[in-house]
């Protein structure tokens, strides 16, 4: 067989492996596409096409999601960031802490410890949420950002602590020993050391939280039943519940709004989260 034909099959699979993609990729971003398209379609035509293309175009769903609710949709964006910078901040800390404790310390049971965290990944938060309710009930917490936001500085989220744990195992040990020649301890090589060369597993740590809480329906939904504690997710919610003819069109404008911080944090730590990802298997 010529070079010139393995080229032309080489080309030919290439060309039927992207159009492939290409198709892959549109179906995924179509629903988004279509929510795009409904908020600036009148509610008439919403539910009577499927087209991604808007032959009128009506922007009033923007204004009248914005003030449909008690509050200004602003107050409720700010609510999801208060609590998202909570959450953010706890687990850089606490599951980088926790994470250097198992990769770099030796103490009793560690082994043992570090099992019973990962069998916790596998519980499902509804196993987990009446316990929680009845504590944070009878710590007067309810009604407060409080229980999503306290919980992350205690190292709960065992997902990203096993993350960190694999990254700092690929870090040499020779760097500890200089640094303890050096006369540093622990808290010196934690602080100056570790987390300077952590910065892609925490980079990727804080993407990840920003993307979970900002869209967590139902911890917030159980948590927070003032319509003033609302957060982005239950206020999308509740933009139903207040007409009393649901307007679509304005649910479908508040939830391009709501995206739009996530796509951010998503585009320019995108470059983080995938060193994040390919260095955490390092030995």
């Amino acid at each position: 067989m010529t070079d010139k034909k393995v080229g032309a099959r080489f080309s030919f699979s290439n060309l039927v492996t992207h159009a492939a993609l290409v198709v892959v990729v549109l179906l995924m971003l179509y629903p988004l596409l279509w929510m795009f398209a409904s908020s600036v379609r009148p509610n008439s035509e919403i539910f009577t096409t499927s087209a991604i293309f808007v032959d009128t175009f009506d922007f009033s769903h923007y204004p009248d999601g914005w003030n449909a609710l008690q509050r200004p949709f602003s107050a409720y964006l700010g609510n999801s960031a208060a609590v998202v910078a909570g959450a953010v901040v706890g687990n850089l800390i606490s599951c980088s802490m926790a994470a250097y404790a198992f990769a770099r310390l030796k103490f009793r049971w560690r082994s043992v410890g570090f099992v019973i965290m990962l069998v916790t990944i596998m519980l499902p938060v509804h196993v987990l949420i009446i316990p929680q309710y009845v504590l944070f009930a009878q710590l007067g917490w309810i009604n407060t950002f409080l229980p999503l936001v306290v919980p992350k500085f205690l190292a709960t989220d065992a997902f990203f602590i096993f993350l960190m744990v694999q990254f700092i195992r690929g870090i040499p040990r020779e760097l500890d020993e200089a640094a303890r020649l050096d006369g540093a301890g622990h808290v010196r090589i934690y602080l100056q050391i570790m987390l300077p060369l952590m910065v892609p597993a925490l980079a990727t740590t804080a993407i990840f939280t920003f993307i979970w809480t900002w869209n967590d329906f139902f911890s917030q939904l159980i948590f927070l039943t003032k319509p003033d504690r609302y957060t982005v997710p239950v206020a999308l919610r509740s933009l139903i519940d207040a007409q009393s003819q649901s307007d679509f069109g304005a649910l479908f404008a508040m939830s391009v709004v709501s995206l739009v911080p996530v796509f951010l944090v998503f585009l320019f730590g995108q470059r983080f989260l995938t060193r994040g990802i390919a260095t955490t298997g390092r030995k």
